[in-house]
């Protein structure tokens, strides 16, 4: 997708602080962190969002998460996190491609939903 900025980092048009990549996925750093630690896992090829996510995309997904996992305690966040994956305009996606925020520090996180 030629606009897709996501795509670009991928591409390597624009630059990241990249925490993590091989052929499927890449992992960096937000460039608007919320939290200490805010990093986010995306998959090399376009998906769009959650919505678009089939049975064929199981093992990319598994591996999305792995990664996630494997790199949040990296990043010295042993006692948790928050694994957040906005899908779609209701759900506040801001760029259409698959992406998997983790977020973590020292009790830094608010609580998950205010009624």
């Amino acid at each position: 997708m030629s606009d897709c900025i996501f795509c670009k980092i991928v591409a390597g048009d624009i630059p990241a602080n990249k925490l993590f990549e091989d052929d499927d996925v890449v992992a960096f750093h937000d460039i608007r962190p919320a939290a200490p630690v805010h990093f986010l896992v995306i998959p090399k090829a376009h998906v769009e969002s959650m919505l678009e996510v089939r049975a064929e995309h199981a093992a990319l997904m598994g591996k999305i998460m792995t990664v996630a996992a494997d790199l949040a305690r990296q990043q010295g966040l042993e006692e948790g996190y928050r694994t957040i994956v906005n899908t779609g305009r209701v759900g506040r996606q801001e760029v259409y491609h698959l992406h998997v925020h983790i977020l973590g520090g020292p009790d830094v996180l608010p609580a998950m939903l205010k009624h």
